[in-house]
Order: structure tokens, then sequence, then C-alpha cells
């Protein structure tokens, strides 16, 4: 058997949207996917068990913060990642090309890399799309990506131009530099909002790309209608025999939006970060708990949910922990939203399996899951 394979399994023939297969050394993912993110080599306050009961097929952690601490070394050392946080299923890492991003004024951008300060102690760093690589490497993810610049949104076409030949050419340097068969490299499609730019980029990516294709540079603070828009132009152009991975995108109505489009595979940090905050993705629409109206309901917090949050704990009762900042609050509407988004791509799959995805999509739209 091939180390990474990915075939698909069913194409609906309704809509054109796929169901598909993806082997990696640690499992195979049934795709189209949701991956909860662990940042820092944990799901905020989740534990793999936890996650793994809420059907979690795969999870992303992030370089640029691991690489700050504990440091890639000390993961290495561990055994890697599977070893250090006790997921035995597949992991992906980022590039922590979005994160030097955002860093903003802490960071130059030149040719050879990124020179950046830590947020945490202000000392001077310097990544180059070689280290990018040595760092995955240590990291020992399944899926690795290539360390790119994402260019922000609003940025003029020059701007984004300069961003996007420079993530092929720092592509180009990181295939020459990852030499493990363990790891498959995601090359990542940048170009900003600009649909000339997204398709010499996407034409230019895919001779790099041999069994994965990432989408950079989208849910950045654009319109919602302008990233399904530049969808639409890289729908036509993508391969048929590798996923196609959307970074950073996890609304419930982006993820239907983007299985439409051809997408296979998704990550945000929003449902735990908003579960912190004490909303809830629910099956009838987002219910934040902390609002006096629930103060005495006593009800679930959502009836078609079978997470443990849902079968012991009423909305009254989460209301409580979030609003007196307990810890469990916290915990169980992350397990929920984390549990509600894999289980709107297991709805998701079986519409597509049935040839009524477009059903699905019309329903959808018109229902309180939309947002």
């Amino acid at each position: 058997m091939k180390k990474f394979e990915y075939k698909v399994i069913h194409t609906c023939k309704q809509s054109g949207a796929r169901v598909g297969k993806f082997t990696t050394p640690h499992g195979e993912i049934t795709t189209p996917v949701f991956m909860p993110v662990g940042t820092q080599a944990t799901v905020k306050s989740l534990t793999p068990a936890e996650l793994d009961d809420a059907g979690a097929e795969i999870i992303l952690s992030n370089s640029y913060h691991l690489y700050m601490r504990p440091g890639h070394r000390l993961v290495e050392s561990a055994g890697g990642l599977h070893r250090f946080m006790a997921w035995d299923k597949p992991i992906l890492t980022d590039s922590g090309g979005f994160q030097v991003f955002s860093l903003s004024d802490l960071r130059k951008i030149n040719d050879d890399g990124v020179e950046f300060k830590s947020h945490l102690d202000g000392g001077r760093h310097f990544i180059t799309p070689e280290d990018a690589m040595d760092i995955q490497h240590c990291l020992g993810a399944d899926i690795i990506m290539a360390f790119d610049e994402c260019s922000r949104y609003g940025a003029d076409f020059d701007t984004a131009k300069d961003a996007m030949h420079r993530t092929l050419n720092w592509l180009k340097r990181c295939k020459k530099y990852h030499d493990s068969d363990n790891q498959m490299l995601f090359p990542i499609v940048q170009g900003n909002m600009f649909p000339e730019l997204r398709r010499i980029s996407i034409t230019e990516t895919l001779p790099y790309a041999e069994c994965g294709l990432a989408i950079g540079g989208l849910s950045v603070g654009e319109p919602k209608s302008v990233m399904y828009s530049l969808m639409d132009e890289l729908q036509p152009l993508y391969p048929d025999n590798m996923p196609r991975y959307l970074m950073g995108v996890g609304s419930p109505d982006c993820l239907v939006e983007g299985v439409l489009r051809g997408i296979d595979m998704f990550d945000c940090v929003l449902p735990t970060r908003i579960a912190r905050n004490g909303t809830a993705f629910t099956s009838k629409g987002k219910i934040t708990v902390r609002n006096g109206i629930y103060k005495d309901d006593f009800g679930v917090l959502d009836d078609r949910c079978g997470c443990y949050c849902c079968r012991n704990y009423s909305k009254a009762y989460l209301r409580h922990l979030i609003n007196t900042d307990e810890i469990l609050g916290g915990r169980m509407l992350s397990l929920h939203n984390i549990t509600y988004l894999i289980d709107l791509m297991k709805r998701m799959r079986e519409a597509i399996m049935n040839d009524c995805f477009l059903d699905f999509v019309k329903k959808f739209r018109e229902s309180r899951e939309y947002c």
C-alpha cells in the first residue's frame, strides 16, 4: 500500500461534489473533512480521547507556535508530535507563514525568508523556506505545508503579485529541501483577491503537487461573496487525483459552500474560540449561552446532537459556567462545536453519496444553521 494515496469514492451526480479516501501513514481520512486546530499541540481544553469520540480523523498543529515553544527539536526528541501529544491519527502542520504574516509590524520579508520578532519575548528570528521544512520534519506531521507569503486583504495588484511569485520561488526551495517519503508536502496557491493572479498561481503550483493542494490567503477579511467568486474561478483548474485544502475556513456556511465548490479539507480555530466566549453552533442557529434569556432555560443546547455536553447539560447550567469563568463551560462548548462541525461534514458526505447534495445545500441555505 502506498503511504499517501487519494481516491475519489463517489461524485455526486447532482452537484459534482465528491467523497474521497485519503491514505496517510497514520490512517485514512474520509473527505470532505473538517480538521480541529491544535495550535500548540492541543485542541484547546480537549483530550485526544474526546476528539476521537467526536469523530475527528485528523487535526492541525502550528509550526510557528511549536517552533517558539517548546521548540521543534524538543518535539523531535519526544518522538514527534504524535507521541508528544498522544494522538495516533493523522496530523497536518502549517508552515508558519500565516502566523508570521499576522505579526504585521514585527516582521520583514525578503526573497531569502522572513525576519520577525517573537511575540513572546521580542527576540529576533529569521526563517527561510528550508527552515520551515526542517521545523516540520522535526515535528513529524503526516502532511506539511510549503512556506508561503500571504498578502493582506486590500493589497494592491503589484504587492499581491510580488507575494505570489515569492511564494512560488519558496515552493521550489521547499520541494528541493524536502526529502521525507513519510510526509506529504502540500504547495499553497496564493494571489490575493485577483483572479488573474490566482489562475497563474495554481497553474505554476500544480507541477509541485504530488498528493494535495492548498488554497491560502482567503478568509482574511474579504466578504464571503468575494471568497466564493475566487473559488469558482479555481474549481475548474483543480486536479481530480488529490485532495484540495482550503486553509483557515470553518464556519458552517463556508464549509457547505466550499464543498459545493470542490474543496475536500478545511481547518479553523473558530469552533473552540467562540466556545470560550459562550457561543455554540446548533441545528437552530448560533446560540450565545451567556445571554440572560438562557438563565432558566433547562433545555439542552441542541437536541439533534449526541455529544457529551448535549446529553448531560442544560443551557442554564452552561450559562452559569461561562459567566463564572469555569473551565468546564468552555470545554463543553468546544466539544459540542467540534462535534457539530464533524457531524455537518458527515451529513454532507451522506448527501453526496445519495446524489442529492444540491438539495442539501438548498435546505441548508434556507435553515438557521446558515450563518
